[in-house]
């Protein structure tokens, strides 16, 4: 009876947990799509000092070795996006074993490389917002350093159930900076404006908070996630899935948000002004 329970309380917290896979899927795809547009189209026409309109010191003329820092982190951000959620895809695991396997590489690798070169563009380029955000960066590093490193352990060992439990922690880890900026987009839409930090040095308690609740929360969710699919308290079960359904709703107001106001907008414009380029061409 008690595995009977267990197992319909299984059901209604996938269910939730499937929704909010799918909803951040959609709108990391809508990011990636705005990354690969903006940057790429900058750097093939041979104009990469447009990174700066986003990234600030993104291009520093001279540098060599920031700009390859900064545009090999660029790209393979492009690549966890992308590649990241078909990992966890059972059907894509199951019937593409060797994609997976191999993706997973490049995916391990890019955890790296993507972490060492934000501690360069944090502590030697140079980044906007405070102290605070920094060590939060830092600390965002680090732990995907180190869950990229288990993940690793445990597939090598072919403990696959451990394995895929630190696969989804460095999923939610990689994927802070895009946490973060769909946390800044309710924050703006649900205040219609700049509350609780300063637009120009980006700083403030706001920020301070969110830097760390980008990676934080997340991991937070999916641990309560794991503990109440094996619980046989119904009432606990129900509050976290509630919770779930909570983080879905800020999350799609998120994505909604930045989609409007600057990925869908951007990407629009770079196709727009491709068109133009090939048709006079």
């Amino acid at each position: 009876m008690t595995r009977f329970i267990q197992a319909q309380h299984a059901r209604i917290l996938n269910m939730a947990v499937t929704s909010w896979f799918v909803t951040a899927v959609i709108g990391q795809w809508i990011f990636g799509v705005y990354v690969l547009l903006f940057y790429g189209t900058a750097t093939l026409k041979g104009h990469p000092s447009d990174w700066n309109k986003v990234l600030p010191n993104g291009y520093v003329t001279g540098d060599i070795m920031g700009n390859v820092v900064v545009g090999s982190h660029l790209l393979l951000a492009i690549t966890i996006i992308f590649g990241g959620p078909l990992q966890l895809i059972p059907k894509v695991r199951n019937r593409m074993p060797v994609f997976h396997k191999w993706n997973g590489r490049c995916y391990i690798l890019s955890a790296f490389v993507t972490s060492l070169s934000g501690f360069y563009m944090v502590w030697v380029r140079g980044s906007v917002g405070g102290i605070v955000q920094h060590v939060s960066i830092s600390i965002n590093a680090i732990l995907i350093i180190v869950f990229a490193v288990l993940a690793m352990k445990y597939a090598r060992a072919r403990n696959i159930k451990k394995h895929r439990i630190w696969a989804i922690r460095l999923f939610l880890v990689m994927n802070g900076v895009w946490f973060f900026r769909v946390g800044l987009n309710f924050w703006l839409f649900m205040n219609q404006g700049i509350v609780g930090f300063n637009p120009k040095t980006f700083e403030g308690p706001f920020l301070n908070i969110l830097s760390f609740s980008q990676y934080l929360l997340p991991l937070l969710l999916f641990e309560l996630y794991t503990i109440a699919k094996k619980s046989p308290n119904k009432r606990f079960v129900q509050v976290v899935a509630v919770i779930v359904m909570v983080f879905i709703i800020v999350m799609a107001i998120g994505i909604f948000s930045a989609s409007k106001s600057v990925w869908l907008p951007r990407i629009t414009e770079v196709l727009f002004t491709n068109s133009i380029t090939w048709t006079n061409m």
